[in-house]
């Protein structure tokens, strides 16, 4: 197994909980615990990890993790938050998805509505929806972030204070009811920001494991949003 693979897994067991044991890892890898503390090292560099004794934790406010590792957390709780967002979405409507993993899971919830425009600056959104030929599907386009998969930038905001669209959905890496709505990279907050500014209606998709925590930067006060839609319901 390629060193990065190997890296990839235990993101994904800090993503799910919060902590791994170095002798663990080396059991399930069969490599030794030197190559443990290599990988370890690696990701603490890279401000995901927050070494201790023996181990290694999640950087919770550390930047955002790979896409490819997020998208496998809490699945089912995003997969129930995209059903929820469904039933806000009519025919004919215009929507903005950010390039968040929940935006995904709601994207594939919406292929039952019938003539949806889209605008996007998630490259997996638009791969969800390649079997759409009777939607407008429109990339924002700008820089573009391999660990995030989607576009960025001055030229990304700019394109979407240009457009209008009845309904926002994005999520966040941390949503305060007090304090408001943050992200961890600073350059996709301002891309968020734009979209706040571009929709009409602003829904807010975050599972319960954001809530009641804070990051890096704010993009907007708890006011600026409709409705919050979590796992456990809609609230507005």
């Amino acid at each position: 197994m390629l060193a990065t693979e190997r890296r990839k897994i235990i993101l994904e067991k800090l993503q799910a909980e919060k902590r791994v044991i170095v002798q663990e890892l080396s059991e399930l890898f069969n490599v030794s615990d030197e190559t443990i503390r290599r990988d370890i090292d690696r990701l603490s560099q890279e401000g995901l990890a927050v070494k201790e004794y023996g181990g290694a934790t999640l950087n919770e406010k550390g930047p955002d993790l790979p896409f490819n590792v997020r998208k496998v957390h809490n699945p089912e709780a995003k997969k129930q938050i995209g059903e929820k967002i469904a039933e806000l979405v009519n025919d004919g409507d215009s929507i903005i998805f950010d390039a968040s993993t929940t935006a995904v899971f709601a994207a594939r919830a919406l292929k039952a509505k019938q003539r949806l425009t889209i605008i996007t600056n998630s490259i997996e959104v638009l791969m969800e929806l390649a079997d759409k030929p009777d939607w407008k599907i429109i990339s924002t386009g700008g820089e573009f972030a391999g660990d995030y998969l989607a576009f960025y930038g001055d030229g990304t905001a700019a394109r979407l204070y240009e457009l209008r669209a009845d309904i926002l959905i994005m999520s966040c890496k941390a949503f305060d009811p007090d304090e408001g709505i943050f992200e961890s990279n600073y350059s996709f907050a301002q891309v968020k920001k734009a979209m706040i500014r571009s929709a009409k209606k602003k829904i807010l998709a975050v599972d319960s494991s954001k809530i009641g925590k804070n990051a890096f930067v704010k993009i907007a006060n708890t006011a600026a949003i409709d409705i919050i839609v979590t796992e456990e319901g809609i609230r507005g």
